[in-house]
């Protein structure tokens, strides 16, 4: 899905038009969220967002599980598996399931911490339970209140924060959003941008914790890519944050190729995106979300051979505020 202009435009006449549709939607999703969830037998941390499209959400659960491992504990990564065939419960083994099984994302997930994939998230906790899990990180599901949370945290793209504040299909927003925050326990904001921070003033006037993070890329792949120019290409919510870290990461000039979120590339893809770099001379490269999907015909496998995959990970400055989200974990549960 690509995001339409008018999402960013508060004056825009169509997202006017649309706002009653969006109020009904708004209310719809709020009445259902506040439905009581399944309690699942291990504390639930949820990573969602408050809007459609890409935010951080998926580096924001990695970096939550790497956390909680630090802490001993033996976390496992709870998603949907948007774009996969499963529908689950499955636990994601990279040795026999691809993107078109379990979606993009489980993939990257499965790759450091246990990934289990599942539209029915109660009977998803239940595997990753059975697995060995004593704790559950969920990828996205926010708005889902199958299972019960005991933590969650809302993911806000620094530049493109609330867009223009209005609800599905008026706006980018899922629900209102002062009634969502009042369902979370902290908002972070990934990358700089006026936008996010216009957000964050209103949650730190609500009394919400804010975490601020940015999308760090190895020192091995900066190092290459200080000074160069280069031909990237992505599919992820707002593709635009693809060329924002380049840029952050060192790179002169990025020639972005976007794609909608969750693309699957075709032969025909691979064929105009090679020879575009063999014309430009222009070396390729591309987020590891989209990585995993580059196999299956011999043009995605030249694709895959001749693009340099820019892997990033999640920093965020507030580690006291983390850690005191994190010490609800081992509180007394309501039942």
């Amino acid at each position: 899905m690509k995001a339409p202009a008018f999402w960013s435009d508060p004056d825009a006449a169509a997202g006017r038009l649309l706002a009653p549709l969006g109020t009904l939607v708004g209310a719809v999703t709020l009445a259902r969220m506040d439905r009581p969830g399944t309690r699942t037998a291990v504390p639930v941390v949820c990573i969602g967002n408050p809007t459609v499209g890409g935010a951080g959400k998926t580096p924001a659960a990695q970096w939550i599980a790497g956390l909680l491992a630090a802490r001993g504990l033996r976390p496992t990564i709870l998603s949907r598996g948007y774009g996969g065939r499963l529908a689950g419960p499955v636990l994601v083994d990279l040795a026999i399931h691809g993107a078109a099984d379990v979606g993009d994302e489980p993939l990257l997930h499965a790759r450091c911490r246990p990934t289990v994939v599942a539209r029915d998230r109660p009977a998803g906790a239940a595997i990753a339970v059975a697995e060995g899990a004593d704790v559950i990180v969920m990828d996205d599901g926010f708005q889902n209140p199958a299972l019960a949370k005991d933590v969650s945290i809302l993911v806000v793209d620094g530049a493109a924060g609330l867009g223009n504040g209005r609800v599905l299909p008026a706006g980018p927003l899922r629900a209102p959003f002062a009634p969502q925050l009042a369902r979370a326990d902290a908002l972070l904001i990934v990358g700089a941008g006026a936008a996010g921070e216009a957000v964050a003033a209103g949650v730190r006037a609500a009394g919400r914790p804010v975490l601020h993070g940015r999308l760090v890329v190895a020192a091995e792949t900066a190092a290459w890519l200080a000074g160069r120019d280069v031909l990237a290409f992505c599919g992820i919510g707002r593709p635009a944050k693809f060329a924002e870290t380049l840029g952050a990461a060192g790179a002169r000039n990025a020639v972005l190729r976007p794609f909608a979120d969750h693309h699957v590339y075709s032969e025909d893809d691979a064929e105009r995106l090679l020879a575009e770099a063999v014309r430009t001379g222009l070396p390729l490269v591309t987020t590891a979300k989209d990585a995993v999907k580059l196999s299956g015909s011999p043009a995605l496998e030249r694709l895959a051979a001749a693009t340099r995959v820019v892997g990033v990970r999640l920093v965020v400055e507030e580690a006291e505020a983390v850690d005191a989200l994190l010490d609800r974990l081992s509180a007394p549960r309501r039942p």
